[in-house]
C-alpha cells in the first residue's frame, strides 16, 4: 500500500536497526557493566611517564638498588666505619697470634729443601759416621735447616707420620683387618704417646733443673723422627715377611738410638759443661740418665707401634 491509504494520524514507523549503540560513559564516570574498578590507566600514566624521551618507547631503568645504598652517605659511613673496625681486629689478631701460635717459629722449623731432606734422611738411617753434630749460629740465632742438617725440623716429622698412618692402613688392608676406626685409633695412639713423651721430658727436665736451649717444638722434631724407621720397618715386613721387619726394624732402632744420644748430649750435657758442674758430679749424672732414658724409649715406641701391623 501507497502511503496515502494509511490512516490518518499514523506516522512512518521506521524498523529498528540490526546495530546496538553501546552507551558512550562519560569521562570520570565509571562503566555500569565493569565489576572491579579499573586502576590500569593510572598504571599507564606512570609508565608512559617513565619513558626515555626520544626511545624506543621502552621504560627507563631504574636505579639499582646497590647504587642506590652506595649513594646514601649513611651508609657510606657505615661502611667505612666496619672496614676500620676490621682493619684493627686484623691488627690485634696479627699482633696476639705468637701468644697461642708460634707462626713465627714454626716458619723456621719448615723452612727445608730437597737436599736437606735427603741428607737429614741418610743421617737417620746411618748416623754411625757423622762427625760435626754442632748446629750452627749466625749471630746467636740458628741458620734455617736447609743450611745446617743437624738443625731440627718439623717437615721430615709431619710427612713421615701421615706415612706412617697410611701405610698403616695399608698393612691393616692387606690382612683384610682394614676398618675407619682402627685406622683412626692407630694415628690417636701415635699422637697420644707423642704427647706423653714430651710432657715427661718437659717434667723431668724441670724436676733436674736443666737450663737448656731445648724448646718444646724440638722436642717434638727429635721425637717425630722414630717414624722413618717404623715406616721401613712396616714396608719390609709386608714385602718379606717378620723377617724383613724385625730386620729392618732394628737397625732403625739401633740408629735412631745413637742419632738422640748424641744430638741430646749437646742440648742437656753441654749446659752442664759450660755452667761448671762436674762431669762425675750427681746433677750431671741425673742429666746423663735422662739423656739415656730418651734415646732408649725410641726404640720400645717403635715396635709397639708397628708389631701388630706384621703378620
Amino acid at each position: 500500500m501507497s502511503n496515502s491509504l494509511q490512516p490518518h494520524g499514523l506516522q512512518h514507523i521506521k524498523p529498528p536497526s540490526s546495530k546496538r549503540r553501546v552507551p558512550v560513559s562519560q569521562p570520570g564516570m565509571a562503566d555500569p557493566h565493569q565489576l572491579f574498578d579499573d586502576t590500569s590507566s593510572a598504571q599507564s600514566q606512570s609508565y608512559g611517564a617513565q619513558r626515555v624521551p626520544g626511545g624506543l618507547g621502552y621504560p627507563a631503568a631504574s636505579a639499582s638498588p646497590q647504587g642506590a645504598f652506595l649513594a646514601d652517605p649513611v651508609s657510606n659511613m657505615a661502611m667505612a666505619y666496619g672496614s676500620s673496625l676490621a682493619a684493627q681486629g686484623k691488627e690485634l689478631v696479627d699482633k696476639n697470634i705468637d701468644r697461642f701460635i708460634p707462626v713465627t717459629k714454626l716458619k723456621y722449623y719448615f723452612a727445608v729443601d730437597t737436599m736437606y731432606v735427603g741428607k737429614k734422611l741418610g743421617l737417620l738411617i746411618f748416623p754411625y759416621l757423622h762427625q760435626d753434630w754442632e748446629v750452627q749460629y749466625q749471630q746467636d740465632t740458628p741458620v734455617a735447616p736447609r743450611f745446617d742438617v743437624n738443625a731440627p725440623d718439623l717437615y721430615i716429622p709431619a710427612m713421615a707420620f701421615i706415612t706412617y698412618v697410611l701405610v698403616a692402613g695399608l698393612a691393616l688392608g692387606t690382612q683384610d683387618r682394614f676398618s675407619p676406626d682402627l685406622l683412626g685409633l692407630q694415628a690417636s695412639s701415635a699422637l697420644a704417646w707423642l704427647t706423653l713423651e714430651v710432657l715427661a721430658i718437659l717434667l723431668s727436665l724441670y724436676l733436674v733443673t736443666v737450663n737448656t736451649d731445648l724448646s718444646t717444638i724440638d722436642l717434638v722434631a727429635f721425637l717425630g723422627y722414630k717414624y722413618v724407621g717404623m715406616i721401613g720397618g712396616v714396608l719390609m715386613g709386608l714385602l718379606f715377611g717378620k723377617i724383613g721387619y724385625y730386620l729392618v726394624l732394628g737397625w732403625c732402632c739401633v740408629s735412631i738410638f745413637v742419632f738422640m744420644i748424641r744430638t741430646l748430649r749437646l742440648k742437656i750435657l753441654a749446659e752442664a759443661a759450660a755452667e761448671g758442674i762436674p762431669v762425675r758430679g750427681a746433677r750431671n749424672q741425673l742429666r746423663m740418665y735422662l739423656t739415656m732414658a730418651v734415646a732408649a724409649a725410641q726404640p720400645l715406641l717403635m715396635y709397639w707401634l708397628t708389631f701388630h701391623l706384621v703378620r
